[in-house]
């Protein structure tokens, strides 16, 4: 089953302009999700919003958003004053620039989304400055709202379609060299290096979804399917976290066991 859009608008490119539709490209619906219940009652605990002065309930229509400016003093701003914000960018991505696609770190990057075009009439100016920006190995800068939020986005080619990945702000992102100054001011063993390396490579696959599958996840599920059948769930023994060592005759002496581990792995399959 297709996904449904969440968003559709243009995509403009100078006087190129088609319609495009937009969803997120990754999605936690299969999620576990946990209400808080009164251990006593098995009701459910709800969340109300209070009054912080009379503790009075508040209902929807008269929740609004506030900026402090003080103590007890608030600018009061609508919901229909947050949508007409940056209104261009509401519904049009508007590409201002071209950057190499390699030119920005991981670490910019914030949200993927699929972006395809929403009719066929639309494909073709679509597909124009897909290919145009995966033949210069490009990526487009434009500022989308999204979340009730401008953001600055990064459009790249992916297949039929693009990706448009939402960027953190550059105050988002900190400095990494005060954190990293002294981490690599010991030099390694080149012989550790070489059994490091070794390691490394007994344990390279191919990239699979299946590596980064959820454990917890998983286990919540059997003890979920567990109380369900109302069985005993067997207590596991936590594995002793093994005792911490800085000295480089313990680090080689691990390397050791490690790649020997590796090799009889290796043997049986």
């Amino acid at each position: 089953m297709a996904q449904r859009a969440f968003w559709k608008g243009y995509l403009k490119l100078s006087l190129v302009t088609c319609r495009v539709s937009m969803t997120p490209a990754v999605t936690e619906s299969s999620k576990l999700r946990f209400h808080n219940i009164n251990r006593q009652t098995g009701n459910r605990v709800v969340n109300r919003y209070i009054d912080a002065q009379t503790g009075e309930p508040v209902d929807d229509e008269d929740q609004v958003k506030g900026y402090a400016r003080g103590e007890d003093d608030y600018v009061l701003i609508e919901d229909e004053e947050l949508d007409d914000v940056a209104l261009e960018s509401t519904r049009t991505i508007d590409i201002e620039s071209f950057v190499p696609q390699n030119s920005i770190g991981w670490i910019w990057y914030d949200s993927p989304h699929f972006l395809a075009p929403a009719d066929k009439v639309s494909e073709e100016a679509f597909a124009v400055i897909r290919e145009a920006m995966r033949k210069t190995d490009t990526g487009g800068i434009a500022r989308l709202v999204l979340y009730r939020r401008e953001h600055s986005v990064l459009l790249v080619p992916r297949d039929n379609g693009m990706i448009v990945w939402t960027l953190r702000y550059g105050d988002e992102v900190r400095d990494a060299d005060p954190f990293f100054a002294k981490a690599g001011e010991e030099a390694s063993p080149a012989r550790a290096r070489t059994m490091m390396k070794k390691l490394v490579q007994a344990r390279m696959r191919n990239w699979s979804p299946k590596l980064v599958q959820d454990p917890v996840e998983e286990r919540l599920h059997e003890i979920i399917a567990m109380r369900s059948k109302k069985s005993k769930r067997s207590k596991q023994r936590a594995a002793p976290e093994p005792a911490s060592k800085d000295n480089v005759i313990d680090i080689m002496e691990a390397l050791r066991r490690s790649l020997a581990s590796e090799k009889k792995g290796g043997a049986r399959k």
